[in-house]
């Protein structure tokens, strides 16, 4: 498996996960179209909503990146700062994710389907899923 099949590159780039190279997303990044999301794969058709609240459980992802982000918040904070408020910390934590807002919805969005759905092969070589 070539770093452009790998699970990590597929998740980061937003690939489908089923050939690693459709694009799940239809808008750019950082546009008020950043959710629209393809129904399906345009190179291998797989479902990308496999059913009605599939994503749901991303939230649960989502939430485990912005933990992370406020760690890390915290952390860096901690080395630069001597006194660390309150109001301090929310705004920092409210900047850094609304900033990457875009991204983690993504992120979750493609590492959730990720779990649920396994790379099969190039679109070349598996038989294309009707719609």
């Amino acid at each position: 498996m070539s770093q452009k099949n790998s699970i990590f590159y597929s998740i980061i780039t937003t690939k489908c996960p089923r050939c690693s190279e459709g694009q799940m997303f239809t808008g750019g990044l950082y546009t008020p179209k950043f959710a629209d999301m393809r129904t399906n794969c345009p190179c291998c058709g797989q479902a990308l909503e496999p059913e009605p609240g599939f994503y749901y459980g991303a939230m649960y992802v989502s939430f485990a990146f912005n933990v992370a982000i406020f760690v890390i918040c915290l952390v860096v904070l901690y080395q630069f700062v001597e006194e660390i408020t309150m109001a301090m910390m929310i705004g920092v934590v409210a900047v850094v994710v609304i900033g990457l807002l875009p991204v983690i919805f993504r992120l979750s969005r493609s590492l959730y389907i990720h779990i649920f759905v396994r790379y099969e092969g190039p679109c070349s070589e598996i038989p294309k899923k009707s719609h």
